[in-house]
């Protein structure tokens, strides 16, 4: 055990645009620390390509995205909470261009709006900022030089959370336990605020745009500690990642379908409009589908994104990550189409939380990915992610800085994390073998398409693995794999069970058994059961 104990105003855990642009917003006031279980800049705001949507253009409106949020989400959106996103979606936006963010600018010196916007599936207006088709990278590259530089900010990249840390009477978290992956100690960082930004779970699969580190830490945290969760059912598979055998899941942006991009069969034959009136510029959960119904009919590997129409500089210009990644394959996409597959996307559900961004838990906040605040429904619309994540950081920072510390009962001393009846694990063969289980059972039982079987299976392999997890993590020295395969399993769990629970279709939770939509329907709630109080 190190003697290494932290103490600090502010602990956020997770470093994404949710998470830094919080930090940046308390540190005026507040010492923060930002934990990063990678490097700063590896998690999913780095991947995200498309743009982040807010009313920009003055013929757009506020009453427009709230519709358009709302008919993506498929009648289980909180219209509160979609109306509070869109109304300060704007403003989110101006914060990052007065920090310098390098949007593209708009094509026509003569626009009615400076930046470049683009149309994306589900929207009725152009109204998604970009930076080219590396927004996500743009945005966290600037927020990194500026926390980097703040006096009031420790940066604490390569450690991982093991669980958060609640006073003796479980009312309240009041900080964390930590592994510092380099050194392999664990200790306690204490605080009066802590902040789960720690992005989704989509790593629970096998096929995923994710990074590795998409494992469902926030969540199952929180959920260890006494929150609900919401929506656990919704995972988004995104409709069109790069296949090809010499290269990882690469997403390919929505934005290309936004821009004229037709999917077609290996024949040349478009399909979209025989699945939506909208043909390609349908919401993910209904091209997703169409693709995998599609590769089931005609027993093919993929489908394919056809954007050749388009001049070779206008896809240079637009979509140069796409363009230059798929050129080093052999791809050349203005003359040939793109070969794509779904893949796991986006966790829609997550931690329960309210408009400020406060969970069940006092002194534990919950934003971006990781949280549910009902503005994504039943499905996320296009590029309203980035968004969630900078306006309810915005929400936190108003909560956090309206709460005086000093009047805070915060307890004097953290217990140490007791590592006295572990030993160093002999071989890592289960954790491995563990960890590929998983996701199969996952990607063939609980995937685009389900069914009653499929998910009582699931929720059977997925039980005893859980077992054999937490026998592992009792008995062996922790490190990181072992720590997320734990989150894992915990949050598939979470997953199978809200999907069970749900018995009807709607948005991305597909069951061939119900296969229509209740006329009513709320939200799948998910409260854990009460537990002793414990250290590990």
């Amino acid at each position: 055990m190190s003697n290494h104990n932290l103490k600090t105003d502010v602990l956020i855990i997770g470093s994404g645009i949710a998470g830094l642009s919080l930090a940046l917003k308390l540190a005026h006031k507040r010492n923060v620390i930002v934990l990063a279980k990678s490097s700063l800049s590896e998690g999913s705001t780095m991947y995200a390509q498309g743009g982040i949507a807010a009313v920009l253009d003055p013929f757009d409106s506020v009453e427009a995205h709230i519709s358009d949020t709302l008919n993506a989400g498929a009648g289980l959106c909180d219209p509160q909470a979609v109306r509070y996103v869109a109304e300060n979606a704007s403003k989110s936006i101006e914060e990052l261009i007065a920090l310098g963010v390098p949007f593209s600018p708009a094509e026509n010196s003569q626009a009615d709006y400076p930046f470049h916007l683009t149309q994306e599936g589900g929207h009725s207006h152009r109204r998604v900022i970009h930076a080219a088709d590396h927004t996500g990278q743009s945005v966290l590259s600037t927020l990194i030089d500026q926390v980097k530089q703040h006096p009031n900010i420790k940066l604490l990249p390569n450690h991982m959370t093991v669980n958060l840390i609640t006073n003796d009477d479980k009312t309240r978290c009041v900080g964390a336990y930590v592994l510092n992956k380099q050194s392999r100690n664990i200790y306690s960082i204490q605080a009066p605020f802590t902040i789960l930004a720690t992005g989704g779970a989509s790593k629970a699969y096998l096929y995923t745009s994710n990074p590795d580190t998409s494992t469902g830490d926030g969540i199952a945290m929180a959920w260890r500690a006494g929150c609900r969760v919401g929506n656990m059912e919704f995972n988004q598979f995104h409709p069109t990642c790069l296949f090809h055998p010499k290269d990882r899941s690469f997403l390919i942006s929505e934005a290309v379908r936004g821009e004229g991009g037709i999917l077609r069969l290996p024949n040349g034959d478009a399909f979209m409009t025989k699945y939506d009136e909208r043909a390609d510029l349908a919401p993910r959960d209904i091209v997703a589908r169409a693709i995998d119904q599609e590769m089931k009919i005609h027993g093919i590997d993929c489908v394919f994104l056809d954007i050749t129409h388009k001049p070779k500089a206008f896809l240079e210009s637009h979509f140069p990550t796409i363009y230059g990644r798929c050129k080093k394959l052999g791809i050349d996409i203005s003359k040939e189409p793109i070969p794509v597959v779904p893949a796991a996307h986006y966790t829609c559900g997550g931690i329960v939380t309210n408009l400020k961004g406060e969970t069940d838990l006092a002194g534990l906040y919950a934003i971006g990915e990781t949280a549910f605040t009902g503005l994504h429904g039943a499905n996320r619309l296009a590029s309203n992610s980035l968004l969630e994540g900078l306006v309810f950081a915005e929400a936190a920072r108003q909560s956090i800085e309206s709460t005086s510390i000093e009047n805070l009962a915060m307890p004097e001393q953290i217990p140490a994390w007791d590592s006295s009846r572990v030993s160093e694990a002999r071989e890592r063969i289960l954790v491995a073998h563990d960890w590929d289980e998983l996701r199969r059972v996952m990607w063939d039982y609980v995937g685009i398409v389900r069914t009653d079987k499929r998910l009582k299976r699931a929720a059977q392999r997925i039980r005893n693995l859980q077992n054999e997890i937490d026998e592992f993590y009792y008995q062996h020295t922790l490190d990181s794999d072992l720590l997320e395969l734990r989150n894992l399993v915990l949050v598939s769990q979470l997953m199978v069970t809200s999907a069970q629970k749900r018995k009807e279709s709607r948005g991305l939770h597909y069951n061939l058994d119900y296969p229509k939509t209740k006329s009513r329907s709320k939200p799948t709630i998910l409260k854990p059961p009460k537990r002793k109080n414990q250290v590990n």
